[in-house]
């Protein structure tokens, strides 16, 4: 059962993360705008959300994949080894692999590459959408209770 249930659960955290980043990131986005005076309605928030899930694809995605395939196996390592909760242990790895992009981004490009990542709440905010994917794992992953 565990052969197909991690990679299960792997496949949906991501996805999770991804689909919360991608709407933190359009409305951050949509934020900047209306601080400059421009009225957005809900049609267009909607419309940008729908146009940035589809369309970071090719970039963000993968970049979570590869966060998550190194962060999950990590955590799991420190639970295990610390005895810590699951449900904390994940919801902090996530919240660490989404920041932990951003951050090697920074470093290495010299830029934030995602606009809302560049103020602290924006890079948390991302974070949350890591946690959100950890979520997503440890409850896939977490064991029935026995009746």
């Amino acid at each position: 059962m565990k052969i197909i249930q991690i990679p299960l659960a792997y496949s949906a955290a991501v996805l999770m993360a991804y689909l919360v980043g991608c709407l933190v990131i359009s409305q951050g986005n949509i934020a900047a705008v209306t601080g400059m005076g421009f009225e957005i309605t809900l049609s267009q928030r909607w419309q940008t959300a729908i146009h940035d899930i589809a369309n970071m694809t090719n970039l963000y995605l993968p970049l979570i994949a590869v966060a998550y395939l190194i962060a999950l196996p990590v955590t799991a390592g420190v639970i295990r080894v610390a005895s810590a909760p699951r449900l904390l242990g994940y919801l902090v790895g996530g919240f660490v692999a989404l920041v932990a992009i951003h951050v090697a981004i920074k470093l290495l490009l010299g830029m934030s590459g995602i606009a809302p990542t560049r103020t602290l709440v924006g890079l948390c905010l991302q974070g949350f959408a890591g946690a959100a994917g950890g979520y997503c794992f440890y409850k896939l992953t977490s064991r029935a209770p026995e009746a």
